[in-house]
Protein backbone atom coordinates (compact mmCIF):
# COMPACT_ATOMS: atom_id res chain seq x y z
CA UNK A 1 0.00 0.00 0.00
CA UNK A 2 1.26 3.30 -0.69
CA UNK A 3 -0.08 7.09 -1.13
CA UNK A 4 1.36 9.94 -3.16
CA UNK A 5 -0.30 12.36 -1.96
CA UNK A 6 0.41 15.58 -0.26
CA UNK A 7 -0.65 16.54 3.11
CA UNK A 8 -0.56 19.68 5.30
CA UNK A 9 -0.79 18.48 8.86
CA UNK A 10 -1.19 21.43 11.42
CA UNK A 11 -1.61 21.05 15.23
CA UNK A 12 -3.03 24.04 17.15
CA UNK A 13 -0.35 26.14 18.32
CA UNK A 14 0.41 26.30 21.92
CA UNK A 15 0.08 29.38 23.81
CA UNK A 16 4.05 30.43 25.27
CA UNK A 17 2.98 31.27 28.47
CA UNK A 18 3.06 28.12 30.27
CA UNK A 19 3.96 24.26 29.50
CA UNK A 20 2.39 21.57 27.75
CA UNK A 21 0.11 19.17 29.98
CA UNK A 22 -1.56 15.74 29.40
CA UNK A 23 -4.60 17.38 27.98
CA UNK A 24 -3.15 19.22 24.94
CA UNK A 25 -1.06 15.88 24.29
CA UNK A 26 -4.67 14.00 24.25
CA UNK A 27 -6.69 16.70 22.56
CA UNK A 28 -4.24 17.56 19.80
CA UNK A 29 -0.21 16.40 19.58
CA UNK A 30 -0.22 12.89 20.03
CA UNK A 31 -3.42 12.37 17.41
CA UNK A 32 -1.78 14.79 14.93
CA UNK A 33 1.32 13.18 15.02
CA UNK A 34 0.19 9.18 15.20
CA UNK A 35 -1.74 10.76 11.68
CA UNK A 36 1.61 12.49 10.39
CA UNK A 37 3.83 9.05 11.51
CA UNK A 38 1.52 6.61 9.41
CA UNK A 39 1.17 8.83 6.17
CA UNK A 40 4.92 8.80 6.26
CA UNK A 41 5.33 5.06 6.69
CA UNK A 42 2.95 4.51 3.57
CA UNK A 43 4.93 7.04 1.25
CA UNK A 44 2.59 10.32 1.56
CA UNK A 45 4.77 13.78 1.10
CA UNK A 46 3.65 15.13 4.88
CA UNK A 47 4.78 18.39 6.57
CA UNK A 48 4.12 18.65 10.02
CA UNK A 49 3.69 21.77 11.27
CA UNK A 50 3.45 23.64 14.87
CA UNK A 51 4.89 26.45 16.42
CA UNK A 52 4.59 28.52 19.60
CA UNK A 53 1.61 31.36 19.57
CA UNK A 54 3.39 34.02 20.87
CA UNK A 55 0.97 37.01 20.57
CA UNK A 56 -2.12 36.28 23.11
CA UNK A 57 -3.18 38.19 25.91
CA UNK A 58 -2.51 35.22 28.13
CA UNK A 59 1.59 35.97 27.04
CA UNK A 60 1.01 39.78 28.32
CA UNK A 61 -0.78 38.28 31.99
CA UNK A 62 1.76 36.51 32.71
CA UNK A 63 4.20 38.80 31.89
CA UNK A 64 2.54 41.68 34.01
CA UNK A 65 1.96 39.10 36.67
CA UNK A 66 5.64 38.54 36.71
CA UNK A 67 6.46 42.22 36.16
CA UNK A 68 8.87 41.30 33.36
CA UNK A 69 8.58 41.59 29.15
CA UNK A 70 6.47 39.78 27.04
CA UNK A 71 9.42 38.67 25.72
CA UNK A 72 10.94 37.17 28.70
CA UNK A 73 7.68 34.82 28.73
CA UNK A 74 7.51 33.78 25.43
CA UNK A 75 11.82 32.64 25.26
CA UNK A 76 11.00 30.70 28.19
CA UNK A 77 8.04 28.73 27.71
CA UNK A 78 8.91 28.74 24.24
CA UNK A 79 12.29 26.49 24.64
CA UNK A 80 10.82 24.48 27.37
CA UNK A 81 7.70 23.28 25.02
CA UNK A 82 10.17 23.08 22.35
CA UNK A 83 12.42 20.52 24.34
CA UNK A 84 9.39 18.38 25.97
CA UNK A 85 7.98 17.91 22.10
CA UNK A 86 11.32 16.57 21.13
CA UNK A 87 12.22 14.60 24.17
CA UNK A 88 8.44 12.59 23.62
CA UNK A 89 8.86 12.36 20.20
CA UNK A 90 6.18 14.28 18.40
CA UNK A 91 7.79 14.66 15.23
CA UNK A 92 6.98 18.04 13.84
CA UNK A 93 9.14 18.90 10.43
CA UNK A 94 8.76 22.73 11.72
CA UNK A 95 8.37 23.81 14.58
CA UNK A 96 8.47 27.92 14.91
CA UNK A 97 7.48 30.45 16.87
CA UNK A 98 5.06 33.64 16.02
CA UNK A 99 7.66 36.20 17.12
CA UNK A 100 9.96 35.34 14.40
CA UNK A 101 10.00 38.45 11.86
CA UNK A 102 9.01 36.43 8.38
CA UNK A 103 5.45 35.83 10.67
CA UNK A 104 5.43 39.24 11.37
CA UNK A 105 5.38 40.41 7.92
CA UNK A 106 3.38 37.22 6.35
CA UNK A 107 0.89 37.76 8.99
CA UNK A 108 0.96 41.73 7.93
CA UNK A 109 1.10 41.23 4.62
CA UNK A 110 -2.32 38.99 4.80
CA UNK A 111 -3.89 41.92 6.22
CA UNK A 112 -2.50 44.19 3.98
CA UNK A 113 -3.99 42.08 1.09
CA UNK A 114 -7.34 42.19 2.82
CA UNK A 115 -7.09 45.13 3.09
CA UNK A 116 -6.43 46.87 0.46
CA UNK A 117 -8.91 44.08 -1.45
CA UNK A 118 -11.77 46.19 0.96
CA UNK A 119 -13.13 43.17 2.78
CA UNK A 120 -12.54 44.77 5.80
CA UNK A 121 -15.72 46.95 7.36
CA UNK A 122 -14.15 49.83 9.84
CA UNK A 123 -16.17 50.68 12.81
CA UNK A 124 -15.49 53.06 15.79
CA UNK A 125 -16.84 51.26 18.56
CA UNK A 126 -17.11 51.80 22.76
CA UNK A 127 -14.87 49.18 24.33
CA UNK A 128 -13.80 48.37 27.98
CA UNK A 129 -11.16 50.77 29.53
CA UNK A 130 -9.61 50.32 33.14
CA UNK A 131 -9.04 54.05 33.87
CA UNK A 132 -6.63 52.87 36.87
CA UNK A 133 -4.14 51.48 34.32
CA UNK A 134 -4.90 53.92 31.58
CA UNK A 135 -5.27 50.93 28.73
CA UNK A 136 -8.36 49.19 26.80
CA UNK A 137 -8.86 45.92 27.56
CA UNK A 138 -8.58 42.88 25.38
CA UNK A 139 -11.36 40.28 26.09
CA UNK A 140 -9.01 38.39 28.37
CA UNK A 141 -8.10 40.80 30.65
CA UNK A 142 -12.02 41.04 31.33
CA UNK A 143 -13.75 38.21 34.06
CA UNK A 144 -17.30 38.07 34.46
CA UNK A 145 -20.08 35.76 34.89
CA UNK A 146 -21.15 33.36 31.89
CA UNK A 147 -24.07 34.39 30.67
CA UNK A 148 -24.91 29.94 29.30
CA UNK A 149 -23.92 28.61 32.41
CA UNK A 150 -23.13 30.80 35.04
CA UNK A 151 -19.67 30.20 35.86
CA UNK A 152 -18.51 32.97 37.74
CA UNK A 153 -15.07 33.38 36.30
CA UNK A 154 -15.39 33.23 32.40
CA UNK A 155 -13.44 35.39 30.22
CA UNK A 156 -14.30 38.12 28.07
CA UNK A 157 -13.87 35.86 24.84
CA UNK A 158 -14.70 32.40 25.94
CA UNK A 159 -16.55 30.37 29.61
CA UNK A 160 -13.77 27.89 30.31
CA UNK A 161 -16.25 25.71 31.58
CA UNK A 162 -19.13 25.41 29.16
CA UNK A 163 -16.91 26.25 26.35
CA UNK A 164 -19.08 29.25 24.83
CA UNK A 165 -17.52 31.83 23.24
CA UNK A 166 -18.28 35.35 23.92
CA UNK A 167 -17.95 38.79 24.09
CA UNK A 168 -17.33 41.03 27.07
CA UNK A 169 -20.60 43.02 26.56
CA UNK A 170 -22.18 39.46 27.15
CA UNK A 171 -19.96 38.93 30.45
CA UNK A 172 -22.42 39.82 33.99
CA UNK A 173 -20.31 41.96 36.35
CA UNK A 174 -17.53 42.35 33.91
CA UNK A 175 -14.06 43.63 35.93
CA UNK A 176 -10.60 44.26 34.77
CA UNK A 177 -8.29 41.68 35.64
CA UNK A 178 -5.23 43.90 35.67
CA UNK A 179 -6.88 46.17 38.86
CA UNK A 180 -9.92 44.22 39.78
CA UNK A 181 -12.05 47.23 39.51
CA UNK A 182 -14.96 48.27 37.21
CA UNK A 183 -14.61 49.50 33.97
CA UNK A 184 -15.75 52.37 31.82
CA UNK A 185 -15.98 52.60 28.16
CA UNK A 186 -14.34 54.27 25.84
CA UNK A 187 -14.59 55.12 21.88
CA UNK A 188 -11.60 53.28 19.54
CA UNK A 189 -11.65 52.23 15.89
CA UNK A 190 -11.35 48.86 14.61
CA UNK A 191 -11.48 46.72 11.56
CA UNK A 192 -13.64 44.13 11.32
CA UNK A 193 -14.00 40.55 9.11
CA UNK A 194 -17.37 40.58 8.06
CA UNK A 195 -17.99 36.68 8.35
CA UNK A 196 -21.95 37.61 7.65
CA UNK A 197 -20.74 38.30 3.81
CA UNK A 198 -19.04 34.66 3.85
CA UNK A 199 -22.21 32.98 5.43
CA UNK A 200 -23.68 31.79 2.23
CA UNK A 201 -20.68 30.10 1.04
CA UNK A 202 -19.78 28.72 4.68
CA UNK A 203 -22.74 27.03 4.81
CA UNK A 204 -22.70 25.36 1.27
CA UNK A 205 -18.88 24.59 2.42
CA UNK A 206 -19.76 22.57 5.81
CA UNK A 207 -23.34 20.97 4.33
CA UNK A 208 -20.76 19.05 1.64
CA UNK A 209 -18.36 17.89 4.38
CA UNK A 210 -20.49 14.73 5.14
CA UNK A 211 -18.89 13.34 2.42
CA UNK A 212 -15.17 13.84 3.69
CA UNK A 213 -16.69 11.99 7.11
CA UNK A 214 -15.80 15.12 9.57
CA UNK A 215 -16.15 14.11 13.05
CA UNK A 216 -20.26 15.42 14.11
CA UNK A 217 -18.82 17.17 16.83
CA UNK A 218 -16.95 19.34 14.71
CA UNK A 219 -19.87 19.55 11.97
CA UNK A 220 -22.22 20.03 14.95
CA UNK A 221 -20.85 23.13 16.09
CA UNK A 222 -20.11 24.67 12.71
CA UNK A 223 -23.93 24.43 12.17
CA UNK A 224 -24.68 25.80 15.46
CA UNK A 225 -22.75 28.85 14.90
CA UNK A 226 -24.05 29.18 11.20
CA UNK A 227 -27.83 28.98 12.12
CA UNK A 228 -27.64 31.52 14.73
CA UNK A 229 -26.07 33.75 12.33
CA UNK A 230 -22.74 34.88 11.72
CA UNK A 231 -21.16 38.61 12.70
CA UNK A 232 -18.68 40.79 11.80
CA UNK A 233 -15.30 40.10 14.48
CA UNK A 234 -12.76 42.33 14.84
CA UNK A 235 -9.62 41.45 13.05
CA UNK A 236 -6.95 44.61 15.41
CA UNK A 237 -7.20 45.23 18.54
CA UNK A 238 -5.68 48.03 21.19
CA UNK A 239 -2.39 46.48 22.85
CA UNK A 240 1.47 47.01 22.73
CA UNK A 241 2.00 43.25 21.78
CA UNK A 242 1.54 41.34 18.77
CA UNK A 243 1.77 41.49 14.84
CA UNK A 244 1.92 45.62 13.98
CA UNK A 245 -0.91 47.00 12.06
CA UNK A 246 0.98 47.61 8.65
CA UNK A 247 -1.27 51.31 8.24
CA UNK A 248 -1.01 54.84 9.06
CA UNK A 249 -3.98 54.76 10.52
CA UNK A 250 -3.70 52.39 12.86
CA UNK A 251 -0.55 53.47 15.27
CA UNK A 252 -1.17 51.48 18.67
CA UNK A 253 -2.74 48.65 17.73
CA UNK A 254 -2.08 44.88 16.67
CA UNK A 255 -3.44 41.69 15.12
CA UNK A 256 -6.16 40.39 16.95
CA UNK A 257 -4.76 36.85 18.05
CA UNK A 258 -6.89 34.70 16.28
CA UNK A 259 -6.41 36.33 13.27
CA UNK A 260 -2.16 36.09 14.01
CA UNK A 261 -2.29 32.60 15.04
CA UNK A 262 -3.21 30.61 12.14
CA UNK A 263 -1.10 32.35 9.81
CA UNK A 264 1.19 31.14 11.63
CA UNK A 265 0.94 27.55 10.03
CA UNK A 266 1.93 29.13 6.95
CA UNK A 267 5.07 31.32 8.20
CA UNK A 268 5.87 28.57 9.71
CA UNK A 269 5.91 26.61 6.28
CA UNK A 270 8.01 29.22 4.22
CA UNK A 271 10.75 29.41 7.25
CA UNK A 272 11.25 25.41 7.10
CA UNK A 273 10.73 25.33 2.88
CA UNK A 274 13.82 28.92 3.35
CA UNK A 275 15.78 26.20 5.79
CA UNK A 276 15.62 23.59 3.15
CA UNK A 277 15.80 24.98 0.30
CA UNK A 278 12.52 24.08 -0.75
CA UNK A 279 9.16 25.50 -2.22
CA UNK A 280 6.07 26.22 -0.13
CA UNK A 281 3.84 27.13 -2.00
CA UNK A 282 2.47 23.09 -2.89
CA UNK A 283 1.70 22.80 0.89
CA UNK A 284 -0.64 25.68 0.86
CA UNK A 285 -1.93 26.50 -2.86
CA UNK A 286 -2.28 23.17 -4.66
CA UNK A 287 -5.58 22.25 -4.79
CA UNK A 288 -4.53 18.37 -4.34
CA UNK A 289 -2.95 19.22 -1.15
CA UNK A 290 -4.96 18.00 1.98
CA UNK A 291 -4.92 20.32 4.79
CA UNK A 292 -5.53 18.70 7.88
CA UNK A 293 -6.32 20.91 11.42
CA UNK A 294 -5.49 18.56 14.50
CA UNK A 295 -7.43 20.51 17.44
CA UNK A 296 -9.16 20.95 20.39
CA UNK A 297 -12.89 21.58 20.53
CA UNK A 298 -12.28 24.98 21.76
CA UNK A 299 -10.79 25.78 18.53
CA UNK A 300 -13.19 24.42 16.16
CA UNK A 301 -14.90 27.69 15.42
CA UNK A 302 -11.89 29.53 14.12
CA UNK A 303 -10.19 27.18 11.87
CA UNK A 304 -13.62 25.81 10.64
CA UNK A 305 -15.49 28.90 9.86
CA UNK A 306 -13.02 31.80 10.23
CA UNK A 307 -9.85 31.05 8.91
CA UNK A 308 -11.49 29.35 6.27
CA UNK A 309 -13.35 32.86 5.60
CA UNK A 310 -9.93 34.76 5.88
CA UNK A 311 -8.68 31.87 3.60
CA UNK A 312 -11.16 32.03 1.07
CA UNK A 313 -10.79 36.26 1.06
CA UNK A 314 -7.06 36.00 0.15
CA UNK A 315 -7.78 33.82 -2.24
CA UNK A 316 -4.32 31.82 -3.24
CA UNK A 317 -5.18 29.31 -0.46
CA UNK A 318 -6.74 25.67 -0.14
CA UNK A 319 -9.47 25.40 2.40
CA UNK A 320 -8.99 22.51 4.96
CA UNK A 321 -9.78 18.77 4.06
CA UNK A 322 -10.42 17.90 7.78
CA UNK A 323 -10.64 19.37 10.94
CA UNK A 324 -10.81 16.23 13.65
CA UNK A 325 -10.91 18.43 16.84
CA UNK A 326 -10.95 16.35 20.21
CA UNK A 327 -13.11 16.67 23.16
CA UNK A 328 -11.62 17.53 26.66
CA UNK A 329 -9.83 15.24 29.19
CA UNK A 330 -10.03 15.55 32.72
CA UNK A 331 -7.22 14.66 35.43
CA UNK A 332 -8.80 12.16 38.05
CA UNK A 333 -12.67 13.23 37.69
CA UNK A 334 -11.87 17.35 37.81
CA UNK A 335 -11.49 19.77 34.77
CA UNK A 336 -7.96 20.57 33.68
CA UNK A 337 -6.67 24.06 35.22
CA UNK A 338 -3.48 25.67 34.68
CA UNK A 339 -4.28 28.56 37.33
CA UNK A 340 -5.01 25.87 39.64
CA UNK A 341 -1.82 23.71 38.66
CA UNK A 342 -4.49 20.46 38.72
CA UNK A 343 -2.17 18.96 35.69
CA UNK A 344 0.33 16.67 34.57
CA UNK A 345 2.89 18.57 32.61
CA UNK A 346 4.43 17.29 30.44
CA UNK A 347 8.11 18.42 30.75
CA UNK A 348 7.45 17.50 34.14
CA UNK A 349 6.72 14.07 33.24
CA UNK A 350 9.52 13.56 31.63
CA UNK A 351 11.93 13.91 34.35
CA UNK A 352 9.80 11.26 36.78
CA UNK A 353 9.77 9.21 34.24
CA UNK A 354 12.81 9.23 31.80
CA UNK A 355 12.27 6.61 29.81
CA UNK A 356 8.33 5.97 29.74
CA UNK A 357 7.75 8.15 26.77
CA UNK A 358 5.85 5.65 24.82
CA UNK A 359 4.01 4.58 28.20
CA UNK A 360 2.37 8.02 28.46
CA UNK A 361 1.75 8.10 24.57
CA UNK A 362 -0.47 4.62 25.15
CA UNK A 363 -2.59 5.67 27.66
CA UNK A 364 -3.42 9.32 26.42
CA UNK A 365 -3.74 7.27 23.10
CA UNK A 366 -6.05 4.51 24.07
CA UNK A 367 -8.26 6.92 26.33
CA UNK A 368 -8.44 9.76 24.34
CA UNK A 369 -11.49 11.89 24.28
CA UNK A 370 -12.14 11.59 20.16
CA UNK A 371 -15.87 11.63 20.52
CA UNK A 372 -16.81 12.66 24.32
CA UNK A 373 -15.18 14.08 27.37
CA UNK A 374 -12.77 11.34 29.02
CA UNK A 375 -10.58 11.17 32.31
CA UNK A 376 -6.86 10.28 32.85
CA UNK A 377 -6.23 8.73 36.23
CA UNK A 378 -2.88 7.95 37.53
CA UNK A 379 -4.30 4.12 38.59
CA UNK A 380 -4.84 3.56 34.92
CA UNK A 381 -1.79 4.90 33.47
CA UNK A 382 -0.75 2.01 36.15
CA UNK A 383 -2.86 -0.32 35.61
CA UNK A 384 -2.68 0.00 31.34
CA UNK A 385 1.21 0.06 31.33
CA UNK A 386 1.64 -3.22 34.03
CA UNK A 387 -1.33 -5.43 32.86
CA UNK A 388 -1.02 -4.22 28.65
CA UNK A 389 2.38 -2.88 28.04
CA UNK A 390 4.00 -5.21 30.09
CA UNK A 391 2.03 -8.49 30.13
CA UNK A 392 0.67 -8.33 27.06
CA UNK A 393 2.88 -6.62 24.49
CA UNK A 394 6.48 -6.99 26.22
CA UNK A 395 5.73 -10.24 27.69
CA UNK A 396 5.13 -12.03 24.03
CA UNK A 397 8.02 -10.18 22.45
CA UNK A 398 10.67 -11.26 25.32
CA UNK A 399 9.33 -14.89 24.98
CA UNK A 400 9.99 -15.18 21.34
CA UNK A 401 12.91 -13.76 21.50
CA UNK A 402 14.42 -15.95 24.44
CA UNK A 403 13.47 -19.08 23.57
CA UNK A 404 15.12 -18.11 19.46
CA UNK A 405 18.12 -17.33 21.64
CA UNK A 406 17.96 -20.57 23.60
CA UNK A 407 17.41 -23.31 20.64
CA UNK A 408 18.90 -21.03 17.57
CA UNK A 409 21.69 -18.88 19.02
CA UNK A 410 19.49 -16.03 17.87
CA UNK A 411 18.91 -17.26 14.29
CA UNK A 412 15.42 -17.06 12.76
CA UNK A 413 14.89 -20.73 12.38
CA UNK A 414 12.72 -22.41 9.10
CA UNK A 415 9.49 -22.37 8.53
CA UNK A 416 8.46 -26.08 7.95
CA UNK A 417 5.09 -27.85 7.27
CA UNK A 418 2.11 -25.54 8.15
CA UNK A 419 -0.87 -26.26 10.21
CA UNK A 420 -4.10 -24.95 10.68
CA UNK A 421 -2.77 -22.84 13.44
CA UNK A 422 -0.72 -21.38 11.59
CA UNK A 423 -2.41 -20.58 8.59
CA UNK A 424 -5.24 -18.89 10.97
CA UNK A 425 -2.76 -16.87 12.48
CA UNK A 426 -1.15 -15.69 9.48
CA UNK A 427 -4.66 -15.05 7.87
CA UNK A 428 -5.38 -12.46 10.81
CA UNK A 429 -1.61 -11.29 10.37
CA UNK A 430 -2.14 -9.95 6.81
CA UNK A 431 -5.33 -8.12 7.67
CA UNK A 432 -4.79 -6.26 10.39
CA UNK A 433 -2.30 -3.65 8.66
CA UNK A 434 -5.09 -2.88 6.47
CA UNK A 435 -7.55 -2.39 9.46
CA UNK A 436 -5.42 -0.21 11.54
CA UNK A 437 -4.56 1.71 8.35
CA UNK A 438 -8.12 2.13 7.39
CA UNK A 439 -8.83 3.44 11.30
CA UNK A 440 -6.24 5.73 11.42
CA UNK A 441 -7.44 7.09 8.06
CA UNK A 442 -10.58 7.94 9.86
CA UNK A 443 -9.48 9.35 12.77
CA UNK A 444 -10.12 5.94 14.88
CA UNK A 445 -7.02 6.10 16.80
CA UNK A 446 -8.35 4.13 19.96
CA UNK A 447 -9.80 1.74 18.10
CA UNK A 448 -6.62 1.34 15.64
CA UNK A 449 -4.77 1.16 18.72
CA UNK A 450 -6.61 -1.55 19.92
CA UNK A 451 -5.58 -3.16 16.79
CA UNK A 452 -1.91 -3.47 17.51
CA UNK A 453 -2.49 -4.52 20.80
CA UNK A 454 -4.63 -7.38 19.49
CA UNK A 455 -2.18 -8.69 17.54
CA UNK A 456 0.25 -9.09 21.02
CA UNK A 457 -2.37 -10.75 21.96
CA UNK A 458 -2.57 -12.90 19.18
CA UNK A 459 0.74 -14.16 19.49
CA UNK A 460 0.59 -14.39 23.25
CA UNK A 461 -2.38 -16.94 21.97
CA UNK A 462 -0.58 -18.49 19.85
CA UNK A 463 2.44 -19.25 22.32
CA UNK A 464 0.13 -20.56 24.37
CA UNK A 465 -1.64 -23.01 22.11
CA UNK A 466 1.22 -24.11 20.25
CA UNK A 467 4.01 -24.83 23.40
CA UNK A 468 6.81 -24.82 21.46
CA UNK A 469 9.19 -25.08 24.73
CA UNK A 470 7.41 -28.61 24.87
CA UNK A 471 7.84 -29.40 21.62
CA UNK A 472 11.22 -28.75 21.37
CA UNK A 473 11.87 -31.63 24.05
CA UNK A 474 9.95 -34.37 22.18
CA UNK A 475 11.06 -36.38 19.29
CA UNK A 476 10.27 -34.71 15.74
CA UNK A 477 9.23 -31.43 17.46
CA UNK A 478 11.94 -29.91 16.77
CA UNK A 479 10.99 -29.01 13.23
CA UNK A 480 7.79 -27.59 14.75
CA UNK A 481 9.23 -25.53 17.06
CA UNK A 482 10.89 -23.78 14.17
CA UNK A 483 7.95 -23.14 12.65
CA UNK A 484 6.31 -21.44 15.26
CA UNK A 485 8.90 -19.23 16.23
CA UNK A 486 9.59 -18.47 12.65
CA UNK A 487 5.94 -17.36 12.34
CA UNK A 488 6.11 -15.38 15.52
CA UNK A 489 9.33 -13.35 14.85
CA UNK A 490 7.61 -12.46 11.44
CA UNK A 491 4.58 -10.94 13.53
CA UNK A 492 6.89 -9.21 15.76
CA UNK A 493 8.07 -7.70 12.87
CA UNK A 494 4.83 -6.61 11.69
CA UNK A 495 4.28 -5.37 15.17
CA UNK A 496 7.31 -3.60 14.97
CA UNK A 497 5.71 -1.71 11.69
CA UNK A 498 2.45 -0.79 12.88
CA UNK A 499 2.89 0.60 16.38
CA UNK A 500 5.86 2.94 15.18
CA UNK A 501 3.43 5.66 14.62
CA UNK A 502 1.56 5.23 18.70
CA UNK A 503 5.01 4.21 20.65
CA UNK A 504 7.91 5.06 18.34
CA UNK A 505 10.46 4.50 21.03
CA UNK A 506 9.27 0.65 21.69
CA UNK A 507 8.74 0.58 18.03
CA UNK A 508 12.78 1.45 17.18
CA UNK A 509 14.08 -0.96 20.00
CA UNK A 510 12.10 -3.90 18.56
CA UNK A 511 13.34 -3.28 15.49
CA UNK A 512 17.16 -2.47 16.97
CA UNK A 513 16.25 -6.07 19.22
CA UNK A 514 15.52 -7.64 15.15
CA UNK A 515 18.63 -6.52 13.38
CA UNK A 516 16.26 -4.51 10.67
CA UNK A 517 16.19 -1.04 9.40
CA UNK A 518 12.95 -0.96 7.42
CA UNK A 519 9.72 0.92 8.19
CA UNK A 520 7.23 1.00 5.26
CA UNK A 521 3.75 0.23 5.77
CA UNK A 522 3.90 -2.51 2.88
CA UNK A 523 5.87 -4.90 4.85
CA UNK A 524 3.71 -5.10 7.88
CA UNK A 525 1.63 -8.12 7.42
CA UNK A 526 3.80 -10.43 5.42
CA UNK A 527 4.51 -13.63 6.82
CA UNK A 528 8.39 -13.71 4.81
CA UNK A 529 10.09 -10.50 5.41
CA UNK A 530 12.87 -11.97 7.43
CA UNK A 531 14.59 -15.06 6.19
CA UNK A 532 15.57 -18.19 8.10
CA UNK A 533 18.87 -17.36 9.05
CA UNK A 534 18.47 -13.65 10.07
CA UNK A 535 20.51 -12.94 12.86
CA UNK A 536 18.44 -11.03 15.74
CA UNK A 537 19.88 -9.65 19.18
CA UNK A 538 19.39 -10.55 22.38
CA UNK A 539 16.16 -9.13 23.85
CA UNK A 540 15.75 -6.00 26.00
CA UNK A 541 13.18 -4.94 28.18
CA UNK A 542 11.02 -3.32 26.52
CA UNK A 543 8.70 -2.00 29.61
CA UNK A 544 9.36 -2.03 33.43
CA UNK A 545 6.73 -2.63 35.91
CA UNK A 546 5.10 1.02 37.50
CA UNK A 547 4.84 0.24 41.30
CA UNK A 548 2.34 1.86 43.88
CA UNK A 549 4.82 4.00 45.33
CA UNK A 550 6.00 5.59 41.76
CA UNK A 551 1.65 6.28 41.16
CA UNK A 552 1.58 7.30 45.24
CA UNK A 553 3.56 10.14 44.20
CA UNK A 554 2.13 11.67 41.32
CA UNK A 555 -1.21 11.73 43.49
CA UNK A 556 0.63 13.63 46.43
CA UNK A 557 2.18 15.75 44.00
CA UNK A 558 -1.39 17.02 42.16
CA UNK A 559 -3.00 17.31 45.32
CA UNK A 560 -0.05 19.59 46.84
CA UNK A 561 0.03 21.28 44.00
Amino acid sequence: MSDSSRFTITAALPYANGPIHIGHLAGVYIPADIFARYKRSIGADVLYVCGSDEHGVPITIKAKKNNITPKEVIDKYHKIIEKAFLNFGISFDVYDRTSNKLHHKIASDFFKKLYENGDFIEKISEEYYDKSENTFLADRYIKGTCPICGYENAYGDQCEKCGSSLTPSQLKNPASMLSGGALTKKKTKHWYLPLDKHESWLKNWISNLDKKEWKQNVLGQCQSWLSSGLQPRAVTRDLDWGVKIPIKEADGKVLYVWFDAPIGYISATQAWANKKGNKWEPYWCDENTKLIHFIGKDNIVFHCIIFPAMLKAHGDYILPYNVPANEFLNLEGKKISTSRNWAVWLHEYLIDFPDKQDVLRYVLCINAPENKDNDFTWSDFQARNNNELVAILGNFINRVFVLCHKYWGGCIPQKNTIEKIDLDLISELKSKPKEIGNLIENYKFRFALQGVMDLARLGNKYLADTEPWKLFKEDEGKNRTETILNISIQLITTLAIVSEPFIPFTSQKIKNMLNIHFNDWEYAGKADNLNPGHQIQKPSLLFSRIEDSEIANQINKLKKN
